[in-house]
């Protein structure tokens, strides 16, 4: 199969070259869901990261499914708990492999089990750490994250648009596969973004039934640049 490589225009090598070399270019990377993502997002992200010749990668949450000891109905015909963690844990090692100093905000569903263990009593000393369990030493998990001015998270809590608006700060999130966008909110001192980034799951996959309803998910990432100031979303070609 013949891998994409984006052909980079002239003025956008001439801007990365006008970045000064010790600032953010930074990648950020939609929800995984894996064992549930496409094959072909992890050439998309690795392309757009050379093309904007970034120097940083946020996941912007929901790296693993956990679709077994999921909240929304478990499919009775899909994999053991043992089985689908395998398979996570094997095809996140792409990921670790392509990207393996990383920051990556806490979605729900990589919540899931901590979030059971501690409805069951379990204390945290039971509890083995993501970089642990995921086999990623050098990836930093955190609820959020603020650099250069624009808040990371996931994004349970509303959309980016709106987090923005209350928070006034610039703002991009995941969690919601079906938007994409970028959404500018000026004042007389100020201007700042909203963006919802999309994610790179596979919506055909059974773990996605919930989702059926919801519309084709956003396939996209993106990149931050000129110190929080430039945001652009890259979907990929389906």
């Amino acid at each position: 199969m013949e891998i994409y490589r984006p052909r980079v225009p002239l003025g956008l090598k001439k801007l990365i070259k006008s970045l000064t070399k010790d600032g953010n270019r930074i990648l950020v990377i939609g929800d995984l869901h894996e064992p549930f993502c496409l094959d072909s997002y992890l050439d998309h992200c690795k392309n757009i990261y050379k093309k904007y010749n970034c120097n940083r990668v946020i996941f912007i949450g929901d790296v693993i499914d956990n679709h077994y000891s999921s909240y929304h109905e478990a499919d009775p015909d899909g994999m053991g708990g043992g089985d689908e963690l395998d398979l996570a844990i094997k095809r996140l090692s792409r990921w670790v492999k392509a990207f393996p100093v990383a920051d990556i905000m806490i979605g729900n569903h990589d919540r899931i089990i901590a979030r059971k263990a501690f409805s069951s009593g379990i204390p945290k000393k039971w509890i083995r750490s993501y970089n642990e369990v995921l086999g990623a030493p050098n990836w930093n998990f955190t609820e959020s994250l603020i650099v250069d001015d624009v808040l990371y998270q996931h994004g349970e809590g509303g959309t980016a648009r709106s987090k923005m608006k209350k928070e006034l700060i610039s703002t991009v999130q995941g969690h919601l596969h079906t938007q994409g966008y970028i959404d500018y909110q000026v004042g007389r001192n100020y201007k700042i973004f909203g963006c919802q980034i999309g994610c790179g799951i596979d919506k055909d996959a059974y773990a996605m039934a919930y989702g059926k309803n919801f519309g084709k998910p956003f396939i996209a990432c993106m990149v931050v640049l000129n110190e929080g100031k430039l945001p652009i979303l890259e979907p990929m070609d389906l």
